[in-house]
């Protein structure tokens, strides 16, 4: 007799290899599944009461017939480029209404602007999904793959899947490093550091804990080089002090992949990627990128259009692909695109201890 659950199945596959193609990749990676704040949210923002959003132009001016997604981008994001490279379409917002199973069987975006890895982050903007948020969202579209599959299907499907997860700027920018804070007074530099470290740990586990095995994990970039910083300093220059608390992050968040939480989930595959070195590399010597601007955003306001964020009546560049940020915050196309490259079958210096393409052909274990 057959079986319960096959034709689901079956039907579920054939969205997943609706194109031969997909059988014959080098990649073979069934979905993607995206976890973080503003720097990879294609739009979960926009369904939500946040104060960061970038559903209106000059966002997206690039991308999508120049119609605003979410992203806060002027084009692709990072995970945009790596999914091209891995062959795997841009998953959706997961907040996207009415999404049915076809919509995710390639994976979903869970990332939202302001989010952090404490639930406290971002509150200056009001709504947001911090990373806890986030995994309660992934676990019922857990369930929903079960519902269609079957558990064991399930599993594999997720087991083989590759996962980005990118948190921590917030926590400095959004939480740690804005004015008036009460977060200071409560822990110096190396407490705040050894808090936001422990409970992203806690995090990945749960993650891991729900069926992810091949996890991207990305580094905090250099915060004391974004236009929101250098607008508050007299000679434009990156804030060291800032980009030490970052460095400090990323080093302690390296030790703790490399280390504990490798002995803690033996199945787990790990691809740290140091976007902090290579954007470093691009604010030094912008022309061998072919950039030259880095000291001021694409769109935005006030100094170094540093202020506010890009919207309709914010100054918009014209040469957008000479510049290394698009806004006060992030970078542009053009810099995701050099920088997810690195990450995808760059050197150990941008991914440890193995890139992304390597990755992808890792053989999981559920």
């Amino acid at each position: 007799m057959e079986q319960r659950g096959v034709p689901k199945f079956q039907l579920f596959l054939a969205f997943v290899l609706s194109n031969a193609a997909c059988l014959l990749h080098a990649a073979n990676v069934p979905a993607l599944f995206i976890f973080g704040d503003s720097l990879i949210d294609v739009g979960n923002n926009n369904y939500i009461n946040s104060l960061a959003k970038a559903d209106v132009r000059y966002n997206g001016i690039d991308y999508n017939h120049g119609v605003p997604t979410g992203r806060f981008c002027n084009g692709r994001t990072i995970p945009d480029f790596l999914g091209e490279y891995l062959e795997v379409p841009p998953p959706p917002a997961y907040l996207t209404p009415n999404l049915t199973i076809k919509d995710i069987s390639r994976g979903l975006n869970y990332a939202s602007g302001a989010g952090g890895v404490l639930d406290a982050t971002g509150a200056n903007y009001i709504a947001r999904l911090s990373f806890n948020q986030q995994l309660v969202y992934f676990a019922g579209t857990k369930q929903r793959y079960v519902t269609e599959l079957g558990m064991d299907a399930a599993n594999k499907f997720l087991a083989d899947s590759i996962y980005m997860v990118a948190f921590g700027a917030n926590d400095y920018i959004n939480n740690y490093l804005v004015t008036f804070s009460p977060t200071p007074s409560l822990y110096n530099t190396s407490q705040f550091q050894d808090m936001l470290i422990s409970t992203y740990s806690q995090q990945i586990s749960r993650l891991y804990d729900l069926g992810a095995r091949k996890m991207v994990v990305f580094g905090v970039g250099p915060l004391g080089c974004i236009p929101n910083q250098l607008m508050r300093t007299t000679d434009q220059k990156c804030n060291p002090q800032v980009n030490s608390y970052v460095q400090g992050f990323n080093a302690a968040l390296q030790r703790q992949l490399s280390g504990i939480l490798l002995k803690q989930l033996p199945k787990v595959r790990f691809a740290y990627a140091h976007g902090y070195d290579r954007f470093i590399d691009m604010v030094k010597s912008p022309a061998s990128y072919g950039f030259k601007v880095t000291d001021e955003g694409c769109c935005g306001l006030g100094r170094l259009n540093g202020l506010l964020a890009c919207m309709p009546i914010s100054n918009l560049c014209s040469n957008r692909k000479e510049y290394l940020f698009w806004d006060p915050f992030h970078p542009t196309e053009a810099a995701n695109m050099v920088i997810a490259t690195d990450f995808y079958n760059g050197t150990t210096a941008y991914a440890s201890p193995i890139n992304v393409e390597e990755l992808a052909s890792v053989s999981a274990v559920v």
